[in-house]
């Protein structure tokens, strides 16, 4: 196995950016991340969508009510300058913040793939820290969807990339990540999902397959998801599990939680890798 060039690549779930019970940007939230968050780290991001909608409500006082497909692409497309605004605000004014925004084209095709990974080993090394998007307001579904059904056909790896926990994970592989943080609104994976004492705080192996048994395992307990349309606890096991068996290990915790926190495994957090 190759030497880590990233000592982390993190993601964010839309809904830990958010006060849900104010409609309104956690700004916390992004203060918090910005004081950790330093070249020699990708940061995937979400939110963009929702911040957009909560954004467009605010100025018009009313929700868009066209097709749902269209209304998330332009509440992205509004939402993406409010996101990026806030990363910049908070990050370390002696580094470099640059915008990534990517699609599955870029991680399917080996060539694009390696212009992104050059851009973003570039990035390391002129103090600079990519914030890194699906690029929902450019993407047609139906285009991808053919798109990707043409790739299947031909065999391999497919990525899609719609969902960032894949996203994450497929740059981790990219960059060979030490580390893969992802933040959501949950503690971490459940036995139970109504239970929070069932919180599994690691799960490690001595080998890839006794490690893919425990995640099958967790999954068929996994349902339910933060928001309509996200694929919950079970697809991020299936990420999960993609990055760790490259060597990356994978925590997933609370956003609320300091970064430096959940790298250490100081707050109740799930851990997932070879040990």
């Amino acid at each position: 196995m190759q030497e880590a060039q990233f000592e982390l690549v993190g993601k964010i779930g839309s809904m830990a950016l958010i006060r849900k019970e104010d409609q309104d940007v956690d700004y916390n939230i992004f203060s918090r991340l910005g004081a950790e968050l330093r070249p020699g780290m990708i940061w995937v991001t979400s939110g963009a969508t929702e911040i957009g909608r909560l954004d467009y409500m605010k100025r018009t006082g009313m929700e868009l009510t066209g097709d749902p497909e269209q209304d998330k692409t332009d509440y992205a497309a509004q939402g993406q300058a409010i996101l990026m605004q806030n990363y910049r605000q908070f990050i370390r004014p002696e580094y470099g913040v640059r915008q990534v925004l990517v699609e599955h084209t870029h991680f399917n095709d080996p060539e694009k793939a390696e212009h992104i990974r050059q851009l973003l080993l570039r990035a390391a090394k002129q103090r600079a820290i990519p914030i890194v998007n699906y690029n929902d307001p450019v993407s047609d579904v139906e285009n991808r969807k053919m798109e990707l059904a043409a790739r299947r056909e031909q065999g391999g790896e497919v990525h899609e990339c719609v969902d960032n926990d894949e996203t994450a994970a497929v740059i981790a592989g990219l960059v060979k990540a030490k580390m893969l943080v992802i933040m959501t609104s949950t503690e971490g994976i459940y036995r139970n999902p109504t239970d929070p004492s069932t919180l599994v705080r690691d799960v490690t192996a001595k080998s890839v397959e006794a490690l893919e048994k425990k995640v099958r395992e967790l999954q068929e307990g996994c349902v339910g998801a933060s928001r309509a349309g996200a694929n919950g606890a079970r697809a991020k096991l299936e990420y999960a599990l993609q990055s760790a068996r490259k060597g990356t290990t994978v925590v997933i915790g609370h956003a609320r939680h300091h970064l430096s926190e959940l790298v250490s495994g100081s707050v109740p957090c799930t851990r997932i890798g070879l040990e």
